[in-house]
């Protein structure tokens, strides 16, 4: 497994670099986003932990070029915690976002169950349909009426544990603990709203008026099997 940490900090690269290693990983570091521009076409990575604020430009600029071309989990690591950045950075395609200072070990947490569940996501061998969508696990594909649809690898997560709990009530909680298998009391009930809203954008038809992804008042979500 490598991890590539896109970060100019050098005191924090150092104690990062200690804590990924001493769990096996293999790590690679850019400290600039033309730097990380340059390694990422040269190499292979499992996850990706990226800051905001770099000295030649935006992480978030980063974040759209990796998602041109890969569904690797991004993590942003940054000290910009205002709710438009937060809101920015998963709507672009962050699958987390965790402001400075932090708890060492919690992002390990996350790193963990970010490559656990992208792992798990990637290797099924069965492919699932409902509403004109249908996904092909095993590629890692989705389409909608026949047509390619791109989805980042948390929105197709999300995608997939709904279609596979079909007409399922699904709590806030309970879509948290499948997308990160963790403690999700360190995550902010409002980045579900966050997924549910981009991935409505990607499959319904009118995004306004959900059809297939419904919000059952007080309870949750579900995924609607249409006639």
């Amino acid at each position: 497994m490598k991890i590539l940490i896109i970060e100019d900090d050098l005191s924090l690269i150092n104690g990062l670099s200690f804590a990924i290693k001493k769990q096996g990983y293999d790590l690679d570091i850019a400290r600039t986003s033309s730097e990380a521009a340059l390694i990422w076409e040269n190499g292979k990575y499992d996850l990706v932990v990226l800051d905001v604020s770099l000295p030649d430009g935006s992480g978030f600029d980063v974040c759209t070029n990796i998602r041109r071309t890969s569904k690797v989990p991004i993590i942003f690591l940054t000290a910009a915690d205002e709710e438009t950045d937060i809101i920015m950075g998963l709507d672009i395609g962050g699958d987390d976002y965790i402001t400075k200072p932090f708890k060492l070990a919690v992002l390990m947490s996350r790193i963990n169950a970010l490559i656990r569940r992208s792992n798990n996501f990637s290797q099924p061998d069965t492919e699932l349909n409902s509403n004109g969508l249908s996904v092909q696990l095993l590629k890692g594909k989705v389409y909608k009426n026949g047509e390619c649809i791109e989805l980042t690898a948390s929105e197709y997560k999300l995608l997939c544990l709904f279609m596979k709990n079909p007409d399922i009530v699904l709590s806030s909680e309970q879509i948290l603990s499948k997308l990160w298998d963790c403690n999700e009391n360190y995550v902010d009930n409002n980045t579900v709203t966050v997924y549910i809203r981009r991935l409505r954008t990607k499959i319904e038809d009118d995004p306004s008026k959900p059809q297939m992804i419904v919000t059952v008042r007080c309870m949750g979500y579900k995924w609607n099997t249409l006639n």
